[in-house]
């Protein structure tokens, strides 16, 4: 099989830019990368939306996952042309299961106490809520370790995830059928790193790769994220 074209996904309060650098280590080594946005609206949508982008691909794929993204590509793996998944410092659900379920059980991180919840206007229906972090918080919850002129960037730039998708279980759980790794960000102050513990032995992730590193690994460790997508890679190409 040919190398897979890796389709990299964001979470919840980034956007695609999270990933860049990751993606420019992933582009010198040669991989063929895409960056979709992820629009925050429900699990299913977004998992859709990025189902979509890896279904256009001639070829296999692999979906990394960041954070929410994690969730995302729990769903959105079960393309058929999906051939592994890399959790980075993200929620492994099980098949039936929510982020609020699975963070539920693992005692809250900093970020809990430091999220805001927005009205927004839903056409024809009930208003929703869109939820974001504080941006004066947002350096030490959300991005801690990034330099501090991008972490302010990043803090008033960050893309809100509707309050839906905490409450939305997962329709399907892809690592049960195609093999994936995980990173766990062992200083991370957004997502207990237990919870990604716990996501990742109970998917039997064939590597589980444990970084002093905040949550937003992929800016703080590029080199070494992109290590452990090209070890999976080559596992499944």
């Amino acid at each position: 099989m040919p190398t897979p074209t890796v389709v990299l996904v964001h979470g919840a309060f980034a956007d695609a830019a999270s990933w860049a650098p990751v993606t420019a280590e992933l582009l010198a080594r040669g991989f063929t990368v895409r960056v979709p946005p992820v629009y925050n609206r429900s699990l299913v949508a977004d998992a859709a939306s990025v189902r979509a982008v890896a279904e256009a691909v001639e070829g296999p794929v692999l979906l990394a996952g960041h954070s929410y993204g994690g969730a995302v590509i729990t769903v959105a793996g079960a393309a058929e042309n999906v051939v592994g998944l890399v959790y980075v410092a993200g929620y492994a659900l099980a098949e039936g299961e929510s982020l609020g379920q699975l963070q539920g059980g693992f005692p809250d991180s900093d970020l809990a106490a430091h999220l805001v919840y927005t009205p927004y206007p839903v056409e024809g229906g009930e208003p929703g809520t869109d939820v974001s972090v504080e941006v004066d918080a947002f350096p030490a919850v959300f991005a801690a370790g990034v330099p501090e002129q991008t972490a302010a960037v990043l803090a008033v730039s960050q893309r809100p995830l509707s309050a839906v998708a905490f409450g939305e279980g997962a329709p399907v759980a892809a690592w049960r059928t195609k093999p994936s790794w995980g990173i766990v960000s062992a200083a991370d102050h957004t997502i207990n790193p237990d919870v990604e513990r716990f996501g990742y032995e109970r998917a039997q992730c064939k590597e589980v790769v444990e970084l002093d590193a905040p949550h937003l690994v992929m800016q703080t460790h590029p080199r070494e994220v992109a290590d452990v997508i090209a070890t999976a890679a080559a596992a499944t190409a």
